[in-house]
């Protein structure tokens, strides 16, 4: 991509948290995964409930059958509050059970469970 991808701007400082996850590694699982977080096909309602919670902004890069995510929030976000919440809102553990038979990891578990958070050991501003 030489155009580089676009960023939201805000008046203020954000949090970043980032994180991982392996699907299956399956072509064809790893396609129906992509499918379902295209515009077309992601559930609306999901991506409701992870604005409700206060997630500003969310990215999910991949590569082979690795997962990458990116979470930008207010500074004063809440990350164990929000993933309580989340896992109560409406259709959210349908939708964790939906993708879970793409992912890595076992049919009930909340999103807070299956991805796993990463710690930033570099940068340069």
């Amino acid at each position: 991509m030489t155009e580089g991808y676009k960023q939201q701007e805000y008046h203020g400082p954000v949090k970043r948290y980032c994180q991982t996850m392996d699907l299956k590694d399956n072509p064809e699982l790893i396609e129906r995964y992509c499918k379902a977080h295209s515009e077309q096909e992601f559930w609306p309602v999901i991506g409701e409930g992870i604005r409700s919670c206060g997630i500003l902004e969310m990215e999910i890069y991949i590569l082979g059958n690795r997962l990458f995510m990116i979470v930008e929030t207010p500074i004063d976000f809440n990350w164990d509050e929000a993933m309580a919440k989340l896992s109560t809102l409406p259709r959210q553990q349908e939708w964790e059970d939906f993708v879970a038979v793409l992912q890595g990891c076992q049919a009930g578990q909340t999103s807070d469970e299956k991805w796993k958070m990463m710690d930033r050991m570099f940068h340069l501003y």
